[in-house]
Protein backbone atom coordinates (compact mmCIF):
# COMPACT_ATOMS: atom_id res chain seq x y z
CA UNK A 1 0.00 0.00 0.00
CA UNK A 2 1.42 3.37 -1.05
CA UNK A 3 1.72 6.53 0.98
CA UNK A 4 -0.97 9.14 0.34
CA UNK A 5 -0.28 12.81 1.02
CA UNK A 6 -3.57 14.75 1.01
CA UNK A 7 -1.74 18.01 0.38
CA UNK A 8 -0.21 16.76 -2.86
CA UNK A 9 -2.14 17.25 -6.08
CA UNK A 10 -5.01 19.40 -4.83
CA UNK A 11 -8.58 18.16 -4.51
CA UNK A 12 -8.53 15.42 -7.09
CA UNK A 13 -11.80 13.92 -5.81
CA UNK A 14 -13.73 16.93 -7.14
CA UNK A 15 -13.84 16.86 -10.88
CA UNK A 16 -16.06 18.34 -13.56
CA UNK A 17 -16.09 18.13 -17.34
CA UNK A 18 -15.63 21.93 -17.35
CA UNK A 19 -12.26 21.61 -15.60
CA UNK A 20 -9.32 22.08 -18.01
CA UNK A 21 -6.27 19.79 -17.75
CA UNK A 22 -4.05 20.39 -14.73
CA UNK A 23 -6.62 22.49 -12.85
CA UNK A 24 -8.07 22.05 -9.35
CA UNK A 25 -11.47 23.34 -8.22
CA UNK A 26 -11.41 25.86 -5.35
CA UNK A 27 -14.23 27.44 -3.38
CA UNK A 28 -12.39 30.62 -2.40
CA UNK A 29 -10.91 33.30 -4.65
CA UNK A 30 -7.11 33.43 -4.31
CA UNK A 31 -5.50 36.88 -4.59
CA UNK A 32 -2.44 36.95 -6.84
CA UNK A 33 -0.93 40.30 -7.74
CA UNK A 34 2.33 41.53 -9.25
CA UNK A 35 3.17 44.78 -7.48
CA UNK A 36 1.17 47.09 -5.21
CA UNK A 37 -2.62 47.38 -5.39
CA UNK A 38 -3.64 50.68 -7.04
CA UNK A 39 -6.11 52.88 -5.16
CA UNK A 40 -8.55 54.04 -7.83
CA UNK A 41 -12.09 55.04 -6.91
CA UNK A 42 -15.07 54.78 -9.26
CA UNK A 43 -15.39 58.60 -9.23
CA UNK A 44 -11.91 58.98 -10.79
CA UNK A 45 -11.91 55.83 -12.95
CA UNK A 46 -12.01 56.07 -16.74
CA UNK A 47 -11.43 53.71 -19.63
CA UNK A 48 -9.94 54.54 -23.03
CA UNK A 49 -9.64 52.64 -26.31
CA UNK A 50 -6.92 54.18 -28.49
CA UNK A 51 -6.96 53.35 -32.20
CA UNK A 52 -4.05 53.24 -34.64
CA UNK A 53 -4.58 56.87 -35.61
CA UNK A 54 -4.33 57.99 -31.98
CA UNK A 55 -8.07 58.58 -31.70
CA UNK A 56 -9.20 58.06 -28.11
CA UNK A 57 -12.64 56.72 -27.19
CA UNK A 58 -13.17 57.40 -23.48
CA UNK A 59 -15.82 56.41 -20.90
CA UNK A 60 -16.13 57.41 -17.26
CA UNK A 61 -17.88 55.22 -14.67
CA UNK A 62 -21.39 56.48 -15.45
CA UNK A 63 -20.90 56.38 -19.21
CA UNK A 64 -19.62 52.80 -19.03
CA UNK A 65 -22.68 51.60 -17.12
CA UNK A 66 -25.03 53.52 -19.41
CA UNK A 67 -23.92 51.25 -22.27
CA UNK A 68 -25.69 48.31 -20.62
CA UNK A 69 -24.76 45.91 -17.84
CA UNK A 70 -25.08 42.11 -18.00
CA UNK A 71 -25.10 39.40 -15.37
CA UNK A 72 -22.70 36.59 -16.29
CA UNK A 73 -22.13 33.24 -14.61
CA UNK A 74 -18.92 31.64 -15.85
CA UNK A 75 -15.91 29.53 -14.93
CA UNK A 76 -12.49 31.11 -14.43
CA UNK A 77 -9.15 29.32 -14.58
CA UNK A 78 -5.85 30.61 -13.17
CA UNK A 79 -2.50 29.63 -14.65
CA UNK A 80 -1.46 28.66 -11.09
CA UNK A 81 -3.79 25.64 -11.40
CA UNK A 82 -6.95 26.78 -9.55
CA UNK A 83 -10.40 27.06 -11.10
CA UNK A 84 -13.69 28.54 -9.87
CA UNK A 85 -16.83 27.15 -11.47
CA UNK A 86 -20.15 29.00 -11.88
CA UNK A 87 -18.79 32.30 -10.59
CA UNK A 88 -21.31 35.18 -10.85
CA UNK A 89 -20.16 38.49 -12.35
CA UNK A 90 -21.73 41.73 -13.51
CA UNK A 91 -20.23 43.91 -16.20
CA UNK A 92 -20.43 45.65 -19.54
CA UNK A 93 -19.81 43.57 -22.68
CA UNK A 94 -16.65 44.67 -24.50
CA UNK A 95 -18.71 44.41 -27.72
CA UNK A 96 -20.66 47.51 -26.67
CA UNK A 97 -17.49 49.57 -26.33
CA UNK A 98 -16.30 48.61 -29.80
CA UNK A 99 -19.58 49.50 -31.53
CA UNK A 100 -18.28 52.98 -32.37
CA UNK A 101 -14.56 52.13 -32.59
CA UNK A 102 -13.18 51.76 -36.10
CA UNK A 103 -9.91 49.88 -36.35
CA UNK A 104 -8.03 47.84 -38.90
CA UNK A 105 -5.79 46.30 -36.25
CA UNK A 106 -6.29 42.77 -34.91
CA UNK A 107 -4.53 42.98 -31.52
CA UNK A 108 -4.92 44.90 -28.29
CA UNK A 109 -2.57 45.82 -25.47
CA UNK A 110 -4.64 46.01 -22.30
CA UNK A 111 -3.39 48.58 -19.79
CA UNK A 112 -4.08 48.80 -16.08
CA UNK A 113 -3.72 51.43 -13.39
CA UNK A 114 -0.38 50.57 -11.78
CA UNK A 115 1.33 49.75 -15.10
CA UNK A 116 0.31 46.12 -15.71
CA UNK A 117 -0.22 45.12 -19.36
CA UNK A 118 -1.44 42.04 -21.21
CA UNK A 119 -1.88 41.38 -24.91
CA UNK A 120 -4.95 39.90 -26.58
CA UNK A 121 -6.18 39.23 -30.10
CA UNK A 122 -9.24 41.41 -30.71
CA UNK A 123 -11.22 38.27 -31.61
CA UNK A 124 -10.80 37.07 -27.99
CA UNK A 125 -12.60 40.20 -26.76
CA UNK A 126 -15.59 40.34 -29.13
CA UNK A 127 -18.68 38.25 -29.92
CA UNK A 128 -19.75 37.83 -26.30
CA UNK A 129 -16.37 36.61 -25.04
CA UNK A 130 -15.33 39.44 -22.68
CA UNK A 131 -16.67 42.04 -20.24
CA UNK A 132 -15.50 44.97 -18.18
CA UNK A 133 -16.51 43.54 -14.81
CA UNK A 134 -17.44 45.81 -11.92
CA UNK A 135 -19.02 43.24 -9.59
CA UNK A 136 -18.37 39.64 -8.56
CA UNK A 137 -20.48 37.38 -6.37
CA UNK A 138 -23.09 40.11 -5.90
CA UNK A 139 -20.73 42.82 -4.61
CA UNK A 140 -18.59 45.57 -6.15
CA UNK A 141 -15.08 44.39 -6.97
CA UNK A 142 -12.70 45.08 -4.11
CA UNK A 143 -9.28 46.58 -4.91
CA UNK A 144 -7.43 43.28 -4.27
CA UNK A 145 -9.62 41.62 -6.91
CA UNK A 146 -9.13 44.40 -9.44
CA UNK A 147 -11.77 46.92 -8.45
CA UNK A 148 -13.25 49.18 -9.39
CA UNK A 149 -13.15 47.45 -12.82
CA UNK A 150 -11.29 44.54 -14.35
CA UNK A 151 -11.35 42.78 -17.66
CA UNK A 152 -13.12 39.40 -17.67
CA UNK A 153 -12.03 37.00 -20.42
CA UNK A 154 -13.14 33.65 -18.97
CA UNK A 155 -12.13 31.41 -21.88
CA UNK A 156 -8.44 32.29 -21.32
CA UNK A 157 -6.25 31.93 -18.22
CA UNK A 158 -7.15 34.52 -15.61
CA UNK A 159 -3.98 36.64 -15.99
CA UNK A 160 -5.57 37.86 -19.25
CA UNK A 161 -8.48 39.26 -17.18
CA UNK A 162 -6.44 42.29 -16.20
CA UNK A 163 -7.18 43.95 -12.87
CA UNK A 164 -7.60 47.76 -12.44
CA UNK A 165 -8.46 48.22 -16.10
CA UNK A 166 -7.81 51.63 -17.60
CA UNK A 167 -7.47 51.18 -21.35
CA UNK A 168 -6.76 49.29 -24.54
CA UNK A 169 -4.28 50.27 -27.23
CA UNK A 170 -4.91 48.79 -30.68
CA UNK A 171 -1.84 47.05 -32.19
CA UNK A 172 -1.02 45.74 -35.70
CA UNK A 173 0.71 42.62 -34.36
CA UNK A 174 0.76 40.52 -31.20
CA UNK A 175 3.26 42.07 -28.78
CA UNK A 176 3.81 40.58 -25.30
CA UNK A 177 2.54 42.26 -22.14
CA UNK A 178 3.96 42.00 -18.62
CA UNK A 179 3.63 38.28 -17.88
CA UNK A 180 4.13 37.34 -21.52
CA UNK A 181 7.53 39.09 -21.46
CA UNK A 182 8.32 37.00 -18.39
CA UNK A 183 7.68 33.59 -19.90
CA UNK A 184 3.89 33.21 -20.00
CA UNK A 185 2.21 32.13 -23.24
CA UNK A 186 1.11 34.83 -25.68
CA UNK A 187 -2.53 33.60 -25.71
CA UNK A 188 -3.23 31.42 -22.65
CA UNK A 189 -5.89 28.88 -23.61
CA UNK A 190 -6.47 26.68 -20.51
CA UNK A 191 -7.82 23.76 -22.57
CA UNK A 192 -4.53 23.63 -24.49
CA UNK A 193 -2.51 24.31 -21.29
CA UNK A 194 -0.91 27.35 -22.90
CA UNK A 195 0.75 28.35 -19.64
CA UNK A 196 4.29 29.23 -20.75
CA UNK A 197 6.31 29.81 -23.91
Amino acid sequence: MGVVNRAFGGRRGRSDSRLPPGQTIVDDWPVLTAGPTPDVGAHEWSFTITTEGGLEHRWDWSELHALGVEDVVTDVHCVTHWSRLDMPWRGVPVDLLFEDVETGYDYVMVRSYGGYTTNLPLEDLLDGKAWIATEAEGSPLTPEHGGPARLLVPHLYFWKSAKWLRGMQMMPSDEPGFWEQNGYHLRGDPWLEERYW
